[in-house]
């Protein structure tokens, strides 16, 4: 058995035996009437779902570190891990978190520079105000908080990762179609997700709990435009420009299905939905490959309108 296995490296049959993140656990009764564990375990590389047929044993929190041993299975075509012993982590264990937690490819410091500076270039004094503004009332937070709780860019600084890989994809738009307004543009890129921050309860590892009453209530879309208000108040700004912002941030997701009680109605919000689309399914489709071997499909993904992803061979002689 080998203990430095990740989850993406599971293979059905295999046992398992070392420590993961808990995202979520929760105590139910089975159709026999006989209680048992449901989790969701993590580490850096990917998220299992796991039972323990113990009704004994209680739910450990959200964010905590377990040591589980088991077997790994298969149901519904996704692979389970079936827990036949399970403690919560202990200092002596010294766990290295970083084996645990997802995180963005590059460090916080490192992005949100990037972002201050884009913000810095702006010929729009109006524009680099709000987002400025906009900006310093995320806080701290931003730092480390994912981008989602359990899809795209799901990790540690997973919003931070998701803004400057948007604003990369802008550029190369900018450059294809001249026409349009880059500050905008750039400017709907970093704001509009930045109501994520009160839509989801988020710990400094970047795991999501829960919604919050006002994610649930509201919404990131929401919640973002009355911030937006907020922003604009505070530093002086009003008239369209601040309207169109209000108008990119609620018609990101492209139509009502998906949230949006507007579609894009101008060339900049479009470009923008398209943005956000593209580089939201290109992290999912690569965190897929990653646990996928070559020449394999993946299972079937909910958030892919239920496709099942290959992972092809890239270097013809490798087959």
């Amino acid at each position: 058995m080998d203990v430095n296995v990740t989850i993406s490296q599971l293979v059905t049959g295999a046992r398992f035996e070392g420590f993961l993140l808990v995202r979520s656990s929760d105590q139910r009764v089975g159709s026999n009437g006989s209680k048992y564990l449901d989790m969701n375990l993590t580490d850096r590389t990917g998220e299992i779902n796991c039972k323990l047929w113990d009704g004994t044993v209680a739910p450990p929190a959200p964010g905590s570190v377990v040591k589980v041993r088991g077997l790994v299975q298969e149901y519904n075509g996704r692979k389970q891990l079936r827990i036949e012993r399970l403690r919560e982590a202990v200092e002596a264990d010294g766990v290295d978190l970083s084996r645990l937690v997802p995180c963005a490819p590059e460090s916080a410091e490192d992005m949100r520079r990037r972002i201050d500076e884009t913000v810095a270039r702006f010929e729009s004094e109006k524009l680099r105000r709000l987002v400025q503004e906009m900006l310093r009332l995320a806080g701290d937070e931003l730092a480390w908080f994912p981008a989602a709780q359990r899809m795209h860019h799901a990790e540690r600084s997973g919003l931070l990762h998701h803004t400057t890989s948007m604003l990369c994809v802008a550029e190369q738009l900018l450059a294809c179609y001249p026409f349009l307004n880059g500050d905008l543009l750039r400017a709907g890129v970093i704001l509009h997700d930045l109501g994520k921050i009160r839509e989801m309860k988020s710990d400094r590892l970047g795991n999501v709990q829960d919604y919050t009453r006002d994610g649930i209530l509201l919404g990131h879309l929401v919640r973002g435009v009355a911030t937006l208000e907020e922003a604009a108040k505070n530093v002086g700004v009003d008239g369209e420009i601040v309207t169109l912002l209000e108008h990119m941030i609620i018609s990101h997701h492209g139509e009502a299905e998906y949230g949006s009680p507007k579609g894009p109605m101008f060339p900049e919000a479009e470009a923008l939905h398209w943005i956000d689309l593209l580089d939201a399914r290109m992290n999912e489709m690569e965190r897929i490959q990653q646990r996928t071997p070559q020449g394999a499909f993946s299972e079937a993904i909910r958030s892919l309108d239920g496709r099942r992803i290959y992972h092809p061979f890239y270097d013809e002689n490798a087959r």
